[in-house]
């Protein structure tokens, strides 16, 4: 009778946690191509939100980046997105289409574009790799745009003054730079995958970045773009600061999340702060605090993550 019980329990304890999970709703979060930035932070943020909050279940959609997610958000074909900062910016600014209605749930970190040479490389500076191959990511990728911007600001252009080489995935730029098929790749922020392989690799690397005067002459065509610094030690074997310019990333949501979905979705992620930090470099900057802080405009945060930050006092 004993053993009965036992199995009729553990069959309504099954059925049960069954049901929750077909009772779980169902967010589907578009990140970008295997090896990259937000294909690593979506799959942990992904399971933060879900251990966070168990009546969520986050279906990853592995899309091209942050140009495909954007269009993905407007038509509602995902709920939330990963969408890089000057991809964001461009869309929140357009003036040739209707204004968008997405909105953004949190900041994620900011994204300080730099270029990674193996450490016996020649070259320096941005004006060595004029002329080399160089590896500026997928073609959707919103760090891609950030490149173009960058190196528009110094009177260059990726196809017109680099060997410029796209990739099918994130991942596949170490290698090219470790095999001497490129001589650079570039890419941004911390704990960034790419430069944490190369970093990490026998040989080292190096980081190539603007100097001060190109910064300025970045600045002056792009003033939209932040000076940023990536902390020494983020990577192996950096022992110094690295100054460049950039932005932060986002989760946006679709402009009919229901406030209440958005409101859940905030909490969890920033109940979820410390987990998150634990596991990504990257993940430390994901916080209430800066959410509120690194929102372009007021008007642009979701009225359900703006109700949650206001609730904790991070937001007035």
């Amino acid at each position: 009778m004993k053993i009965r019980l036992l199995g009729l329990l553990a069959m309504a304890a099954s059925l049960l946690g069954a049901q929750a999970q077909a009772s779980a709703d169902v967010v589907l979060m578009g990140t970008a191509t295997a090896g990259g930035g937000f294909e690593l932070y979506g799959r942990h943020l992904a399971e933060v939100l879900a251990e966070t909050d168990p009546s969520f279940k986050i279906e990853i959609r592995a899309t091209r980046g942050s140009a495909e997610n954007l269009p993905l958000l407007e038509t509602g074909k995902l709920d939330i997105g990963l969408v890089e900062g000057t991809a964001a910016h461009a869309v929140f600014i357009a003036t040739d289409k209707p204004r968008t209605t997405l909105r953004i749930i949190a900041a994620m970190y900011p994204g300080p574009g730099m270029f990674v040479v193996r450490a016996d490389s020649p070259f320096h500076t941005i004006a060595d790799l004029a002329g080399k191959a160089v590896a500026f990511g997928t073609p959707a990728s919103g760090l891609t745009r950030l490149a173009r911007d960058v190196l528009d600001g110094l009177g260059l252009s990726p196809e017109r003054d680099f060997n410029a080489v796209f990739l099918a995935n994130a991942g596949d730029g170490p290698a090219l730079v470790l095999d001497g098929k490129v001589a650079a790749l570039w890419g941004g922020g911390s704990g960034w995958p790419g430069f944490a392989t190369l970093a990490a690799s026998p040989g080292g690397a190096r980081f190539i970045v603007p100097d001060a005067d190109e910064i300025e002459r970045i600045r002056s065509r792009h003033p939209y773009l932040r000076r940023m610094t990536i902390p020494a030690a983020s990577y192996a074997g950096q022992t110094q600061p690295i100054h460049s310019v950039g932005l932060w990333s986002f989760v946006l949501a679709r402009g009919d999340l229901p406030d209440a979905m958005a409101y859940r979705l905030a909490r969890a992620m920033h109940r979820g702060e410390a987990q998150l930090a634990a596991r990504l470099v990257q993940g430390i900057y994901s916080t209430a605090a800066n959410t509120a802080s690194e929102v372009p405009a007021a008007e642009l945060l979701h009225p359900g993550a703006a109700r949650y930050l206001r609730e904790i006092g991070a937001l007035r």
